[in-house]
């Protein structure tokens, strides 16, 4: 595994005891930005969390090679403990004490810290999280999503190198996840710390993720950039109805008449529903592959409003053998359209030939 600055590298090639005795290999060797949000996707059992505690030097019998902006944490003559790895760790339970109230809950795990905490960073990283309000409340006086917060801002107060979340948001209900997404994001636009994200949801990866990495029986099957892996046909990920795009575009127009905005992206633009976000805003943008249709021309007489000139990259089959996949490029960016067997025919669908996509949905990832 080569040297480089201001990277993530993870080599480990080993068995690992598992939970219920059961021997796990985990064959990983992975090279992940130090920056952004790098979601680690994939099914339950697929060692996602083991990575992380082996990440976090959890795993006491963890061999191989790991080191953080050039930071040697494993290697064959040399392991770091855990308390000496600037990592915070935040866990699917908030593992908060429940006698102390939430500064108290805080102000523990700064003590933990190698660094010393400066007023201001610990002002930054309340408000961030909007805490403000509920210093002085006790964990059982907090909803789930108050209670995953305080772990959040206690993990950020130690000023890590890292950050690793394992499946933060899955002891929470749908309303619950959808308070506590936006503090994500703003951890993300806000703060330079490189955060790993356990999860097994493709919508949580859509919405936070810049950096993709797909594990399928203790092996990376895919990793790089999201829109990247997304958009791959011929990756073996078993996403079903959830197989699309995510596409990165900023808005330009506002239709007050119709209710609707209009986003530019490197490829062409689209029209959605106006959810009142504001010109010039950066925004992403998810298209699902069953959304998409093809044609020949450019139809205006339909329902359907949104239509980008695209190139056919690759068409791959899927395991209904009546349906296939086809990978669509417009401009720098793709899109992934799934139709039958029998329209591909009628069409004469080939790779290289340059159609019409007809997008029936668009969600704005908010």
């Amino acid at each position: 595994m080569k040297e480089q600055n201001q990277s993530i590298d993870v080599a480990i090639n080993q068995d690992l005891s598992e939970r219920g005795g059961r021997l796990f290999n985990l064959n990983v060797d992975i090279k992940l930005p130090c920056k952004g949000i790098t979601a680690i996707f994939g099914e339950s059992g697929s060692g996602k969390t083991t990575l992380l505690r082996c990440l976090a030097g959890l795993e006491k019998e963890t061999t191989g090679e790991i080191r953080v902006k050039n930071v040697e944490w494993l290697s064959d003559s040399n392991v770091v403990p855990t308390h000496n790895r600037r990592v915070g760790f935040v866990f699917q339970e908030s593992s908060l004490f429940a006698h102390l109230n939430v500064e108290q809950n805080i102000s523990y795990g700064i003590k933990r810290s190698p660094v010393k905490t400066s007023s201001k960073t610990y002002d930054q990283i309340i408000e961030l999280m909007g805490l403000n309000k509920l210093l002085r409340q006790y964990p059982d006086q907090l909803s789930g999503g108050e209670r995953q917060r305080v772990a959040i801002a206690r993990a950020l107060l130690l000023e890590p190198d890292l950050l690793l979340m394992d499946e933060p948001l899955a002891s929470l209900d749908i309303k619950r996840k959808q308070e506590i997404l936006p503090y994500l994001e703003s951890v993300h636009e806000k703060l330079d710390v490189p955060i790993i994200y356990v999860t097994h949801s493709i919508d949580e990866v859509a919405r936070l993720a810049d950096h993709l990495v797909v594990l399928q029986e203790g092996r990376v099957i895919a990793s790089g950039a999201l829109k990247d892996v997304l958009s791959d046909v011929e990756l073996p990920l078993q996403l079903g109805e959830d197989t699309g795009v995510v596409i990165e575009a900023t808005v330009i127009e506002r239709d007050s008449d119709w209710h609707l905005l209009r986003a530019q992206f490197n490829g062409g633009d689209l029209w959605f529903r106006d959810g009142g976000d504001t010109l010039g805003q950066k925004i992403r943008i998810r298209v699902l592959a069953r959304d998409v249709s093809l044609a020949l021309s450019a139809h205006t007489d339909s329902s359907i409003i949104n239509r980008l000139n695209v190139r056919v990259e690759k068409i791959q089959e899927m395991n209904d053998k009546s349906m296939l996949l086809v990978s669509l490029s417009a401009g720098e960016n793709k899109l992934i359209a799934r139709l039958s067997r029998r329209s591909a025919h009628q069409l004469n669908i080939k790779e290289g030939m340059e159609l019409w996509a007809q997008i029936k949905g668009v969600a704005i990832l908010r």
